[in-house]
């Protein structure tokens, strides 16, 4: 495919990323809908729940270890970040974490059930900061935990269903996430 037809792909992808966070201004999300919705239209979170559920189903002993630990530290830290705590480089964590995600699930990278919980908790944290700045009150939290988790279960549905598809497909799909990660972490240091 030629530059010329990639470009408007590569703006939307752009646009898309820049605007992940839409609330992070302070504004504030009300309600459990708000909550509920607010993982499937954050493309970075979209990618990373989804990579999460799908590595945790192809490479970790306990599958649910991990999305569990995600989903109670992202709750956490959207709690600490409500309650006024700042998290230093929110934004280039969460790149990071779809960078790791990515590469992880791309490599199917064997972890123990508790070191993987540990390094999606890391990860969840900073998202969970992010979200805490654009959701307020308990629905919405709520609502942005019970869509994570969705999201998870999705992943976990879906790993081993591109596993019997071809192999290649779930590590196909870790290196987009992968990318992803990469070219949102580019945005950043551009911007």
């Amino acid at each position: 495919m030629k530059l010329h037809r990639l470009s408007p792909l590569l703006l939307l992808g752009a646009s898309l990323a820049a605007s992940a966070h839409v609330g992070a201004d302070g504004g504030g999300h009300h309600g459990f809908l708000a909550g509920f919705s607010h993982p499937f239209f954050g493309l970075d979170h979209l990618a990373a729940m989804l990579a999460v559920g799908i590595w945790s189903a192809l490479a970790v002993r306990r599958i649910w270890v991990a999305p569990l630990a995600f989903a109670l530290t992202l709750l956490a830290g959207a709690l600490l970040a409500q309650a006024g705590l700042s998290f230093p480089a929110v934004e280039p964590m969460i790149a990071a974490s779809l960078f790791v995600v990515g590469l992880l699930l791309t490599l199917r990278a064997r972890l123990g059930a508790l070191a993987a919980a540990a390094l999606v908790a890391v990860f969840a944290l900073f998202h969970g900061a992010a979200h805490g700045n654009e959701l307020t009150g308990a629905p919405a939290l709520a609502g942005m935990v019970l869509g994570t988790a969705l999201l998870h279960g999705a992943g976990l549905l879906l790993g081993p269903w591109l596993q019997n598809r071809h192999v290649l497909l779930a590590r196909a799909a870790g290196l987009a996430v992968a990318g992803f990660g990469l070219f949102t972490g580019a945005l950043l240091v551009a911007g």
